[in-house]
């Protein structure tokens, strides 16, 4: 190659044909699973064909930096090299295969691009340029092996046809970035390399889980029968009974239980026997909130101790790299979600079926042949909610995947039309596509009442925190569930100290499973007599799902009536108390934050007008409150619309992504110093020192996960300003002092912001 010797992948040694013919390998293996192989193959043979160009070719020579092969990170015309084979897939495939091939070629280190927006980024304006010709000229012009350039045509097609187009093309975009990025760590440290896919087998999950419930069972029997642990075992029973048959086919279905039910581990019970009945590769389990899933997880955890601490894989978007930092070693790091269970957000999730970031969208095709499990289903995005159901129908339907919406509150996400013109404008799940899996459903709430609701009188009516705070105060045994952190905050600090806990999302994960483990104990003590302080509670609705906790009162600030239901779930939780547990709504002093706990909070005051609420935990109000939530004049099912934006004779990938964000203002997450009680010292420094020797260093970056906190972009930029935080590792650390024992990470003061809140 220029007298140079044979053409690099990667510096200092990687010859660059081997790497096109292991990522095309690999890339077919992972496409084949929906069967596009024969357009994996070529994506992978392709992608790098512009580094045989000479002036890459000097250029990673005299480099000795890892990330000297990432397009983007050095100027220089000479040093692209992702349009070349952008370029030659169209002049040997035609216009129309070969662009399908061009998007994922020219994306593979940038990210997906849109077809035009008018953007010279886009890709038509890219391939068109002077400099993308040129790229190809002198790429071709060298001796590239005649295998690597040559093709067959692609055989297999689009699957869900124009509907589906994007999601294709973005699975296959997945295979192929998650092929370059294994076989370069392949090259980088073939030790780690070698670790991949150590994981427990389903099959041995599942027989771990059975002797897990095996023992829970023996346990409650041990503590007495009780009504609440008799169904438990029978909605165990049905979710075991209807994975397990084998003729019943993969697809949607809804498991409605009452909160306090045990739909956790009845959900991962089905989702065992039917990947286990009908050959599925892993399951998926996706949580609304960041704020809870370290409670799931955990749970998960104590159940499959006995595999190892990588038997479940906690994943969220705290420690995801911007893309601006994106490097070699946070690439190879990002999670391509290839173990058999993933516990993570639909943020994480949903955006990721959405994204163009290669990053993101490395983990795509490990969707393929898995259970998915919503838990909480009632928490989907209302603003999003056409696009999100589209991903979910073309997964069920193209790639094998079967979708279980899990909650005690069951959506209304059936086809919706205008009332008027009867214009479709969600595209829904009809009733007849889903299928329960606990049967007789009004029985089993009637059974498992046990608690009584007191509504405000008036939902015009606010109170004040001194008032709210004045009647906690009243009570020895409270939890009081509210919508903001801010809000947390200002009423525990109302409150006699003395046995009072706070819990909210300024608090890390860790701090906030030791608080729990905490309250946990001293709702035991009080039961038995051992602890005579008051238990006092303030907490967002980080309590409300996968949180095992069980009050005689709790109090809840308005919001939807699902939020309200699962509140009444930590309310004689294992109906120990005598009588009926009470839930008292309020109106707070301020409304809701924006997003979907305002939405809620409004579609119960427009109820309270109407009086549908006669009995608030029924299915029917249930019923009721969807029908109301969903049929809202300012309902918009598709707020950036990103189904029109991915039309296949749009393609405008880039900005649908950009679209569709769950969060507006996700903020930046910031690693802080929390110290378990008893320790000196706070072990995230030692994790970011090893981050910082190996960036590659997944395992680490999974244990800082616990040790985050997410801030409003806005006052993340103030406390940067101050000096607050500093960068370690390519995240950011909090100063020690800014760390509170009780209540978490100190902020500034900024109310309204819709980041502030529990998401």
């Amino acid at each position: 190659m220029d007298g140079e010797g044979i053409a690099l992948a990667h510096s200092p040694g990687h010859p660059l044909d081997e790497h096109l013919r292991a990522v095309a390998r690999l890339a077919a293996e992972f496409a084949a699973a929906f069967g596009a192989g024969d357009w994996g193959h070529l994506a992978g043979l392709w992608h790098d064909l512009g580094k045989y160009r000479p002036g890459f070719q000097r250029y990673i020579r005299q480099s000795k930096d890892p990330d000297a092969h990432i397009e983007g990170r050095v100027v220089g015309t000479d040093k692209t090299h992702s349009a070349a084979g952008a370029a030659h897939a169209i002049r040997t495939l035609g216009p129309l295969r070969g662009e399908l091939l061009a998007f994922l070629i020219a994306g593979h280190h940038a990210g997906l691009p849109d077809r035009d927006e008018g953007s010279p980024a886009g890709l038509k304006a890219r391939l068109a340029s002077d400099l993308a010709k040129r790229e190809f000229d002198e790429a071709t012009a060298q001796p590239v092996p005649a295998d690597i350039l040559a093709s067959d045509v692609p055989a297999s097609v689009i699957l869900g046809g124009t509907a589906g187009f994007a999601l294709w093309l973005r699975m296959l975009f997945s295979c192929l970035v998650d092929a370059d990025f294994l076989d370069t760590e392949a090259y980088y440290d073939a030790g780690k390399a070698a670790r991949r896919g150590g994981h427990a087998s389903l099959a041995s999950m599942k027989s771990v889980f059975d002797a897990a419930m095996q023992v829970k069972l023996q346990a409650a029997r041990a503590t007495g029968e009780s009504v609440v642990n008799r169904i438990r075992a029978e909605v165990l029973a049905q979710c075991r009974a209807k994975g397990a048959d084998p003729h019943i086919a993969p697809g949607f279905f809804d498991l409605t239980v009452p909160t306090g039910g045990g739909k956790t581990l009845s959900s991962l019970a089905f989702a065992l026997e039917h990947a286990l009945t009908h050959g599925k590769r892993r399951i998926i389990y996706a949580i609304p909130f960041t704020s809870i899933i370290e409670q799931t997880a955990q749970v998960f955890r104590e159940v499959f101790a006995a595999l190892g601490e990588d038997a479940v894989i906690e994943h969220h978007s705290n420690l995801d790299v911007d893309e601006r930092k994106e490097d070699h070693a946070s690439r190879l790091a990002a999670e391509n979600w290839d173990a058999p269970l993933i516990v993570t957000t639909n943020v994480q999730l949903f955006e990721s079926l959405h994204a163009a970031r290669t990053s993101r969208c490395r983990k795509l095709h490990n969707l393929v042949d898995s259970v998915i499990v919503l838990d909480e289903a009632q928490q989907l995005p209302r603003d999003f909610l056409a696009p999100v159901l589209r991903a979910l129908k073309l997964l069920v339907a193209h790639y094998g995947v079967s979708v279980v919406f899990c909650t005690a509150t069951q959506p209304a996400l059936t086809p919706r039309h205008e009332p008027v013109t009867n214009r479709l404008i969600l595209d829904g799940i009809e009733a007849t596509q889903s299928r329960s899996i606990v049967e007789e459903q009004e029985a089993l709430f009637d059974a498992l009442r046990r608690v009584d609701i007191r509504m405000p009188i008036d939902f015009a009516v606010r109170s004040t925190w001194d008032a709210i705070a004045e009647e906690i105060a009243g009570e020895d045994c409270v939890l009081t569930i509210v919508n903001a952190r801010k809000h947390a905050r200002d009423l525990f600090a109302l409150l006699p100290q003395d046995g009072a806990e706070h819990l909210s999302a300024l608090m890390c994960a860790e701090h906030r499973s030791a608080v729990i483990e905490r309250i946990r104990t001293r709702l035991r003590d009080k039961r038995d007599g051992g602890d005579v302080r008051p238990l006092r509670v303030i907490s967002t609705q980080l309590v409300e799902a996968g949180v095992d906790l069980d009050f005689p009162v709790v109090y809840r600030a308005l919001a939807g009536l699902d939020s309200i239901a699962q509140a009444a779930g930590r309310c004689n939780r294992e109906g120990r108390f005598d009588g009926l547990g009470q839930v008292r709504v309020f109106v707070p002093p301020h409304a809701a934050p924006p997003g979907l706990l305002r939405q809620g909070e409004q579609t119960m005051t427009e109820m309270a007008r109407t009086q549908d609420m006669d009995d608030p935990l029924a299915p029917a109000s249930f019923r009721h409150y969807f029908n109301h939530f969903y049929a809202k004049d300012d309902s918009n099912f598709d707020r950036g619309g990103v189904l029109d934006l991915l039309k296949h004779d749009r393609a405008a990938f880039r900005t649908a992504a950009e679209r569709f964000r769950l969060i507006d203002d996700d903020g930046e997450s910031i690693v802080v110093p929390y110290r378990k009680p008893g320790a000196t010292e706070s072990p995230v420094k030692y994790w970011l020192n090893e981050l910082e020797k190996d960036g590659n260093a997944r395992w680490a970056r999974r244990m800082l996960q616990r040790y985050t906190v997410g801030t409003p972009r806005r006052i993340f930029e103030q406390m940067l300003a101050r000096g607050e935080v500093e960068e370690r590792a390519g995240l950011w650390l909090a100063l020690d002092l800014l760390y509170d024992s009780r209540l978490g990470l100190a902020l500034p003061d900024s109310p309204g912001i819709p980041a502030d809140y529990v998401f």
